[in-house]
């Protein structure tokens, strides 16, 4: 990793200090015994002078057990994982021109469980491109104590890709056969700025750690005009803690672990988590239909200036404004108009353009979106009833049989693009191919395939049709390489393999 000297993200470097030219060893520890209610005192001479303390009262003492009640209730959910595939890296022989290949790339990273049938949340980076997926659940002892060198070994087992988002880098993998410890989300919006958290992990690979810190901002956007929100602590996190849980003190998850902002490409502190709000509406979204849905009302927002606000004679100078409304839409339906201010969505401030945004990304309620808009100087309430963003590519899934559909080669249900579903499709390449709907289980070994992948070719030779792309895959071989060209997210890749 490079050092440079303005800010830069990097996804799975995660880390952070506390130095002492800023805390000496002596002020730290006074500052401890403060904080936990140690009895210090002062001498006449000035000296410093602890006063003996039960063992059973020993602030320290209990602290170190109320960590240690943590860390059992925690870790048998906590999860390495292993992660084998193929990657972009560049071409570093003397004197070639600089190019970009694909070549085989192995990671780890971290998870925990988040539903006891199996079902893991990490970072989609942890699992982009992956061909082959292992978790290795931690040994723990009958008290539920990390089982150590001693004791026998953590279990490695297979697991496959369930849903990912890039966008939210979140990604749920899933274990069969297995019941797994989960562990609870926390409420989001009780969580508080100063709030000791710790966070679980493999950090280079160094399975099973433990570090501690603060919650230093409870939503911290890295960009003005991003609209995701995160977590930001302290707690000490390196590669390989990336998909890992951060906990509060009840063991609840606040947060996934992802990356860090660095001056110097080194530890500076700065670490940031996917809010548990974001995770709860990703997996429940993933677990259900293996993809994110989104909703809409049918309104454009847009931030306000205060020349902005000038001109048109707002009521205030910050906030958003709504830039349109579609003719015919729900929100016009409803009463929204151009030009209206946005209060609130759902009881929730909409002060800025991420935030507003940040709403709609979570929201899954079937519900109606509450409003509140400032229309020139009255306030209204506005009740808005809102509609799925349409995915023609998912609706396909409604067509398909898990026998006759079945690509057991590659281990996938597949749905081949008719001409109803290329005209109602948006951002489709080609109007042909086969649509991945879902992984199918116990079958096509670790076949690196995603729901949506559209799956055009195999080594060269187009596949117009689910039939054709069953012959092409019933005729490989074991021991054959295999690079199926597929359109995933708008993008066409390749996604190569060797056939088990």
């Amino acid at each position: 990793m490079t050092a440079v000297s303005i800010p830069r993200f990097h996804a799975n470097y995660l880390d952070s200090y506390w130095p002492d030219i800023c805390c000496p060893t002596g002020m730290r520890f006074r500052m401890l015994a403060l904080l936990m209610g140690l009895g210090v005192a002062t001498a006449a001479n000035g000296q410093s002078r602890t006063a003996p303390v039960p063992a059973a009262q020993d602030p320290l003492v209990r602290m170190n057990e109320a960590i240690d009640e943590l860390t059992r209730k925690v870790w048998p959910s906590v999860v390495q994982i292993m992660v084998s595939g193929y990657g972009a890296r560049e071409d570093a022989s003397p004197g070639a021109a600089a190019s970009v290949i694909l070549g085989p790339q192995q990671s780890t990273g971290s998870g925990f469980v988040i539903d006891p049938d199996g079902f893991i949340m990490t970072n989609a980076h942890v699992v982009a491109n992956a061909r082959r997926i292992q978790i290795v659940i931690p040994a723990t002892t009958a008290d539920g104590r990390l089982a150590t060198a001693l004791t026998p070994r953590a279990r490695v087992v297979a697991a496959r890709l369930i849903g990912i988002s890039t966008e939210l880098d979140l990604a749920v993998i899933k274990v069969d056969g297995l019941k797994l410890p989960a562990l609870p989300l926390a409420t989001y919006s009780e969580l508080r700025q100063g709030e000791t958290v710790f966070a679980f992990g493999s950090p280079i690979g160094m399975r099973n750690s433990l570090t501690h810190g603060l919650v230093s901002a409870v939503a911290r956007q890295v960009s003005p005009d991003s609209p995701e929100i995160f977590v930001q602590t302290d707690a000490a996190i390196n590669p390989g803690n990336s998909g890992g849980p951060l906990v509060n003190i009840k063991g609840e998850v606040v947060g996934v672990n992802s990356f860090i902002m660095s001056q110097s490409g080194g530890n500076d502190g700065l670490g940031f988590a996917i809010p548990s709000a974001t995770v709860r509406t990703a997996f429940r979204q993933f677990k259900q239909y293996g993809a994110l849905r989104r909703q809409e009302i049918g309104m454009n927002m847009q931030t306000i200036t205060p020349v902005m606000a000038a001109a048109l004679g707002l009521v205030r100078d910050y906030g958003v404004i709504v830039a349109d409304v579609a003719p015919g839409g729900p929100a016009e339906k409803a009463g929204l108009h151009v030009g209206d201010v946005l209060a609130s969505i759902d009881g929730q401030p909409a002060d800025n353009l991420p935030s507003a945004s940040y709403a709609f990304r979570l929201r899954d309620s079937p519900d109606k979106v509450q409003l509140v808009v400032f229309r020139g100087e009255a306030q209204l309430s506005i009740a808005v009833q809102p509609v799925e963003l349409r995915d023609e590519l998912g609706d396909a899934s409604l067509n398909a049989d898990p026998e006759k559909n079945l690509v057991a080669q590659l281990g996938i249900i597949g749905v081949e693009i008719t001409p109803e579903i290329a005209a109602a499709a948006t951002g489709l390449r080609d109007p042909y191919g086969v649509i991945v709907m879902a992984r199918a289980a116990g079958s096509g070994g670790e076949v690196p395939l995603a729901a949506h992948d559209i799956i055009r070719s195999v080594n060269n030779r187009r596949v117009a049709t689910l039939r054709a792309l069953q012959e092409s895959s019933a005729a490989l071989k074991p021991g054959m390489p295999v690079t199926l060209q597929v359109q995933r997210q708008g993008k066409l890749i390749y996604v190569t393999f060797t056939v088990e």
